[in-house]
């Protein structure tokens, strides 16, 4: 990107979730950052407010083990960062936390009850792929391990009974998590505090001339009139709804529901992150998969497996399917005692982008295109985790005509379409 570090900047962020709201973070914290010189639109379409899709219904993991390996060299040790600059462990939950993969069978919760795999009815189950970054060694243990139960002294919310094995996914150190909605508004806020600006709108057409990206068409959500945004640069990150604006990015999406948990006050939830295999006994020769999250504040976050529900138009008439629902909760409690005396917050769905061709996300400037277009979509589950390091490989480029921080070639939008 040849635009020099020195020329007026008019930037355009379409997408208020994390990749968005922390690239807008990222822009304003660079050196040569002006207010002068520089404007930083963040434009969002859900009339709830921001991190609306997956940034405000994910579990919020950040990993060492993480993929793809070149953002998460830079995304973790920013995680770190912003936490010690911005007191993140009181302002949005940041922790380390113990992270382990968990095999047993659930105890038997009702004669009558029928549990799917929490999907949801008629849906195909597909695969979150969360564990994809682990190498098999890491992920699965050694069998000797495996054939022990393996239980840490302090994971006293699992039922022991009930546990066929435990073993460590990851040294201490190398798992943290954050609180995805909180993070997600923090990065906004602190920009804004230098600066940038939200915009309550739905892009609905990227405007180019003479090959440069000179702006974008909006619907105010606020205000319901349209409106033309002018730009130097605007970055797509959009997450699954980005092809609604670029038909020729490859990403599809994954629909996936999640409950959030709040066990009885007396329970102390030790902090670990579990990725289950539970053999129910209910449905002879079904395991089910859920992901279970402790988080501070005396709340759980458990999530199940995606399906293949269609993407809506907007991410406010995003459809939450009670019976998913329902049964991750059914899963997660046959297992713990404590949660299932809990009590059920949140019943939730989100759509993950994910790239069809493989590999991904894809983030780079797409000079193809028009310059001064950006595209910063298709991070999977691991949005959350890489968005310090994706936005600041983008601030770079938008600022500095190049990325340095890391090598995104792989990533790199001429890559993929």
């Amino acid at each position: 990107m040849s635009t020099s570090a020195n020329s007026r900047k008019e930037i355009l962020i379409i997408g208020g979730g994390i990749i968005g709201c922390s690239t807008a973070y990222q822009l304003t914290r660079h050196p040569s950052f002006s207010s002068a010189t520089t404007t930083i639109k963040v434009i969002e379409a859900s009339k709830h407010g921001l991190a609306q899709g997956a940034s405000g219904k994910a579990g919020g993991l950040v990993a060492k083990w993480a993929y793809p390996k070149e953002l998460v060299a830079i995304s973790f040790a920013e995680h770190e960062k912003l936490a010690k600059e911005h007191n993140g462990q009181d302002r949005w939950g940041w922790r380390y936390v113990h992270c382990g993969s968990w095999e047993g069978k659930g105890a038997v919760l009702s004669e009558d009850v029928d549990l799917d795999d929490g999907t949801g009815a008629g849906r195909r189950r597909k695969s979150l792929e969360k564990k994809l970054g682990l190498e098999d060694e890491g992920r699965k243990g050694n069998s000797v391990s495996r054939k022990r139960k393996g239980l840490p002294e302090d994971l006293l919310w699992v039922d022991e009974d009930l546990t066929h094995g435990y073993s460590p996914m990851a040294g201490d150190g190398d798992t943290a998590q954050v609180h995805p909605y909180l993070f997600t508004n923090s990065m906004m806020d602190l920009a804004i505090e230098k600066g940038a600006e939200l915009v309550m709108g739905r892009a609905t057409s990227l405007n180019i001339s003479d090959g440069k990206i000179t702006g974008v068409d909006i619907v105010r959500t606020d205000l319901g009139r349209k409106e033309t945004l002018s730009a130097t640069h605007v970055i797509l990150a959009a997450g699954a709804w980005s092809p609604t604006l670029l038909s020729s990015l490859p990403i599809s999406s994954t629909r996936a529901h999640s409950i959030t948990i709040h066990p009885q006050p007396s329970v102390d939830i030790a902090p670990y992150v579990l990725f289950t295999e539970i053999a129910l006994p209910e449905r002879r020769g079904l395991t089910v998969s859920p992901e279970i999250y402790a988080r501070p504040g005396n709340e759980v976050y458990a999530c199940g497996p995606g399906d293949d529900s269609l993407l809506p138009k907007i991410v406010d008439d995003v459809v939450i399917d009670e019976v998913a629902c329902e049964s991750i909760w059914k899963h997660v409690s046959s297992i713990s005692p404590e949660l299932r005396a809990g009590i059920v917050d949140k019943r939730q769905a989100c759509f993950l982008p994910i790239v069809e061709t493989g590999g991904g996300p894809i983030v780079g400037a797409a000079p193809h295109i028009a310059e001064g277009l950006i595209i910063a979509t298709g991070h999977t589950c691991w949005g959350i985790c890489n968005a310090p390091g994706t936005a600041k490989a983008l601030s770079e480029l938008v600022m500095d005509g190049r990325i340095s921080c890391a090598n995104l070639r792989k990533l790199d939008p001429s890559n993929y379409f």
